[in-house]
């Protein structure tokens, strides 16, 4: 949990006025053409659609309409030190419009999100009572729990214990806001500057 990591990988948005994303690196080429849209690659649909949807059906009457999961661009202000990093991606820095973004707890999410997937697998079909008990009180703990951007600048939840902070960002985000800071392969992180360096 980010909130319980004193040290962090990057700098804090305060210092630097971005925010991080990780892709996959066979997609860095089309990203600095024509920057970030929330459902630009295959794992949207096959992936994460159906449980956006779900989470956003459940989303409370006093968040506002423009903040919705199935439309969002998922990023992260910051990262710990242990941070489990997935081989050939991509670390991008990003500039984004704070009037568009919102703060929730990540953990909430994740919790449920392979009972979600298993519940319609025959032999899981448990998982569809840890969604109906434990499952919707995460949701309603996440949304209530989450905040703009803007206060979450001012009440810092993202530095909370247990708060593992995840940025929706609703709205594209161009190429010229878009900053490649670090290749991950099997056995390290790279850092852009020291890319040339290494496979030259």
């Amino acid at each position: 949990m980010r909130g319980e990591d004193l040290k962090l990988l990057l700098p804090d948005y305060t210092e630097t006025g971005l925010v991080y994303h990780i892709v996959d690196i066979v997609d860095l080429r089309n990203i600095l053409k024509n920057g970030i849209k929330y459902d630009d690659k295959n794992t949207y649909e096959t992936k994460y659609v159906e449980f956006h949807k779900f989470m956003d059906d459940f989303k409370p009457d006093n968040i506002p309409h423009w903040v919705m999961r199935q439309r969002a661009i998922f990023c992260s202000m910051n990262f710990g030190t242990f941070n489990t990093w997935h081989s050939h991606s991509v670390l991008l820095g990003v500039k984004i419009d704070i009037d568009n973004a919102w703060i929730a707890n990540e953990n909430l999410a994740n919790e449920i999100y392979e009972p979600f997937i298993l519940k319609d697998i025959d032999g899981f079909k448990y998982c569809k009572n840890y969604i109906d008990e434990i499952g919707m009180e995460n949701i309603k703990t996440y949304w209530d729990t989450s905040l703009s951007f803007k206060e979450n600048l001012k009440l810092r939840k993202d530095k909370s214990k247990g708060y593992d902070e995840e940025v929706l960002i609703l709205g594209d985000i161009p190429a010229e806001n878009i900053y490649p800071i670090a290749i991950v392969t099997d056995h390290r992180i790279i850092n852009i500057d020291q890319c040339k360096d290494v496979y030259s």
